[in-house]
């Protein structure tokens, strides 16, 4: 369980996008594999909109100042406009484990 650091929800990490610290900006980590601290957040504009109002990112990234969340708008409007088509790339997934019998 995490929590999206936008609209404060606590849900599971395959519903949230990981983002982390790098080179002076909030970058999306969808593989979830870059070093450092990470934060979590729904791939979701309005979500976003919330956190960067709030000035969470800073908080949560334990940053000292404003942190440029430019690339994170790109990514997550990409990601919410997949899944209003369906695309199989989104972040968002259902898995399911399926009965191998």
């Amino acid at each position: 369980m995490r929590t999206c650091v936008g609209c404060r929800s606590r849900v599971t990490e395959a519903e949230l996008l990981r983002v982390v610290f790098a080179d002076g900006a909030a970058v999306p980590d969808p593989r979830r594999r870059m070093p450092g601290r990470g934060a979590w957040v729904h791939p979701d504009p309005g979500c976003l909109a919330k956190a960067e109002k709030r000035r969470a990112f800073p908080r949560a990234l334990r940053v000292q100042g404003t942190v440029d969340v430019a690339g994170l708008w790109s990514e997550i409007t990409r990601i919410a406009g997949d899944v209003g088509t369906g695309s199989s790339r989104s972040v968002v997934k259902d898995r399911k484990q399926v009965d191998p019998s």
